[in-house]
């Protein structure tokens, strides 16, 4: 690495799938600058990458993969929805990108469907649960957050505080 990163998260340890290792290890061994310190992108005679080698080298892939409109930060974008949908939380995936504020983390995430309807399917289990009174299936609300009181209220006058109450 030429530059220090934008922030202190930005040096990190981030794992990867076993499943590419295989590639990388190719890659490493045909294309990369050789010894622990070597680049892992270097131009076509070895040298520094520089950004007009690689816009040529990009678009001629780009095109050979049928994906003429793809940005390389597209990648980063599509690897990092990827660790969303798999069920990491805000924190792990700032980890992973190398963000210091949630705010940046935020901008690489985007809703899917197939994750929209993992949470209906665990909201509508909730609602089973409650409906057929397995407490040991629903999550408890933070302590003093008032969302119970307010929720049992609206649909029932009361009766979900009531029966949360009857619980303890």
């Amino acid at each position: 690495m030429e530059d220090t990163p934008k922030s202190r998260a930005g040096r990190r340890v981030v794992s990867i799938p076993q499943e590419i290792i295989p590639e990388l290890r190719h890659h490493l061994d045909q294309f990369a600058e050789p010894g622990e310190n070597g680049r892992v992108f270097v131009g076509p005679k070895g040298a520094w990458l520089r950004r007009s080698g690689f816009r040529r080298i990009w678009n001629k892939v780009r095109a050979d993969v049928g994906l003429p409109d793809l940005h390389f930060h597209d990648l980063r974008h599509v690897g990092n929805t990827l660790a969303a949908a798999s069920g990491a939380s805000l924190k792990e995936l700032m980890v992973r990108m190398g963000h210091a504020s949630p705010r940046a983390a935020l901008i690489y995430q985007h809703a899917t469907q197939d994750r929209d309807k993992v949470i209906a399917e665990a909201l509508g289990q909730a609602l089973k649960a409650a409906r057929e009174g397995k407490p040991e299936k629903r999550r408890k609300p933070a302590a003093g957050n008032g969302h119970a009181r307010r929720l049992g209220r609206q649909a029932g006058k009361g009766a979900g505080t009531q029966r949360a109450r009857d619980q303890k």
